[in-house]
């Protein structure tokens, strides 16, 4: 991972000098921090609190390092962030253009999500289509039946492992693991390799003191796979990077692997991690599903409206002088996309009961050039993982009160802690001590992620429309 000169933008011009404090007028000491226990502790609170002091747009302070802080913008609005998304002439993805680099340490925690990288999402015009193109030549190989068969297996080993107990965390022993089995599937690596890079995977997200080594072993897990892949390529997204055309040089296809892999799995794990929370605890949800009022499509995306999987997105930087939301805006600030907020932004939601789901016009994904590309993915992963689930776990419920429940927050993403349920358990033949059913159809072979339907349904498995109802 490379960074310019502090003082030079990706072309070679002058960068002014880094201000002191991003907004004009407003004294450092008035600025709020987007980490730390506060900003943890109630991150939508924080956003509404921002908003009603600064506007759509409202400056914040980030954790660079030991005893370091970066100001930044947090865009809150939902205009004003498709007005960020949209136009890349005035918000570039190159964090070169950073006004700030001088004051980053090289080992700051930033570094793993802003330092620049030869990416797509940190690419603009022809050099941003020739990335992308590449990665998504990769992704769309893969339909939404194979990846479907994928996570039918999967979940049943997962459920497996802990169905004798009655009791799981469906966080640590569901929600974490599933995602990375699948996707590490479609990246092409071994079914062995996935457990190894869960906590790397998700630590690097959490701007945490190891986030640069965790950022570290999942380049080298990844270097080791592109070197294995061009001695033996296979239907996968690295051979795919590998023997795409025009040529990517070896770094470019290892940082969009990891691109690939991180985005993926932090999305899918907190999308799956929310609406499991939702269905156990929230009798209007589980109402809505039951009642046929949504499917659980349509439950999703309810859930990346009022939940998305990553609540903020760094970043862009201003181009040049402008203003946003009525803020001042220097050439070369950073900006933050405040996805969460921006989805819950009284402009456009004024009354947040009133249903969304099927809506797909939610941030969750992003908008413009840089929407995500594997959004497809995500939500066949998250789908048809809950309703398995379900579908295996049949008197599922959570074993705590649902006001222990608490979040796991971060400054880029917050989901449930974990999710404590009991059921009644299991025998190794598929049927439960608590009902008897048919035992579960052996697991089709996984060759290639594209071949062959997918697997069905015992016909004696209790629906989980059906656990919906009952509860």
């Amino acid at each position: 991972m490379t960074t310019p000169h502090p003082d030079v933008s990706h072309d070679g011009s002058a960068l002014a000098p880094p201000p002191g404090c991003p907004a004009h007028g407003v004294s450092a000491e008035g600025i709020r921090r987007l980490y730390g226990p506060d900003a943890e502790a109630n991150p939508q609170g924080l956003y509404e609190e921002l908003r009603g002091q600064y506007g759509p747009v409202a400056p914040v302070l980030l954790h660079g390092g030991a005893d370091v802080e970066v100001p930044a913008w947090l865009v809150l609005g939902y205009p004003e962030n498709l007005d960020v998304m949209r136009t890349p002439s005035r918000f570039s993805r190159d964090s070169r253009r950073w006004n700030q680099w001088d004051r980053v340490p090289a080992d700051s925690p930033l570094n793993p999500m802003v330092g620049w990288q030869p990416l797509c999402v940190f690419a603009d015009g022809e050099e941003h289509e020739r990335l992308r193109g590449a990665v998504t030549a990769g992704l769309e190989q893969f339909n939404r039946h194979g990846v479907r068969r994928y996570v039918k297996r999967y979940t049943e080993q997962l459920v497996d492992s802990f169905a004798a107990k009655g009791e799981a965390d469906l966080i640590r022993d569901y929600a974490e693991k599933l995602p990375m089995m699948v996707v590490t599937r479609l990246l092409g690596m071994a079914p062995g390799e996935s457990p190894d890079l869960v906590e790397p995977t998700l630590d690097l997200m959490k701007g945490t003191g190891t986030a640069a080594a965790s950022n570290d072993l999942v380049t080298r897990t990844l270097a080791e796979l592109v070197e294995r892949k061009k001695k033996n390529p296979g239907r996968d997204l690295a051979s795919s990077l590998i023997g795409h055309d025009p040529k990517l040089t070896d770094n470019e296809i290892i940082e969009h692997l990891r691109l690939t892999l991180v985005a993926a799995h932090q999305g899918t794990v907190n999308l799956i991690a929310h609406t499991l929370r939702l269905m156990l605890t929230d009798p209007r949800f589980r109402g809505s599903l039951s009642g046929g009022q949504m499917t659980l499509p349509d439950a999703l995306e309810q859930v990346m409206w009022d939940n998305p999987s990553i609540a903020v997105v760094p970043g862009r930087w201003a181009t040049g002088n402008t203003t946003l939301g009525e803020q001042h805006i220097n050439k070369g600030d950073l900006l933050l996309l405040g996805i969460a907020a921006a989805n819950v932004d009284p402009a456009i939601r004024p009354n947040l009961s009133a249903p969304v789901h099927g809506n797909r016009s939610h941030l969750a994904f992003s908008s413009g050039p840089h929407e995500c590309p594997g959004a497809d993915i995500g939500r066949a992963i998250a789908d048809t993982g809950i309703d398995t689930l379900m579908g295996l776990l049949p008197g599922l419920e959570l074993a705590v009160p649902a006001t222990e429940l608490t979040l796991d927050a971060a400054w880029l993403t917050q989901r449930p802690a974990s999710l404590p349920v009991k059921f009644p358990p299991r025998h190794g033949d598929g049927q439960s001590t608590g009902e008897v059913s048919q035992p579960l159809p052996p697991s089709v072979p996984v060759d290639s992620p594209s071949s062959g339907p997918a697997t069905a349904v015992a016909p004696g498995r209790r629906s989980w429309w059906r656990w919906l109802l009952h509860r």
